[in-house]
C-alpha cells in the first residue's frame, strides 16, 4: 500500500463563499447612476456638463450603499 495522504482542503474550497458583489448592488448601483444623471441632466440644463457626471457617479456611489443595505435586509434577488 502506498502513503498518500489526502488533504481535506479540497472539500472546504468547495464551501469558500464567493468574492464578487452580489447582483443586487449592481442594480442599484446603476439604477441610480443612470437616474440620478437624468434628472441632473433636466434640473442642471444650464451648467456646465462634469456637474452631470458628478451627480451621475455620486448616484452611483450611493446606489452601492443602497444595495448593500438592500441585500442584507432582503437578499438577492436572483
Amino acid at each position: 500500500m502506498s502513503k498518500i495522504k489526502v488533504s481535506k482542503t479540497a472539500s472546504t474550497n468547495e464551501t469558500k463563499k464567493s468574492k464578487e458583489w452580489p447582483a443586487v448592488v449592481y442594480l442599484w448601483t446603476l439604477g441610480l447612476a443612470l437616474l440620478s444623471y437624468i434628472i441632473a441632466r433636466f434640473v442642471l440644463d444650464g451648467y456646465p456638463h462634469p456637474y452631470h457626471w458628478s451627480i451621475g457617479i455620486a448616484g452611483g456611489v450611493l446606489g452601492v450603499g443602497v444595495g448593500w443595505v438592500w441585500y442584507r435586509w432582503r437578499g438577492d434577488v436572483f
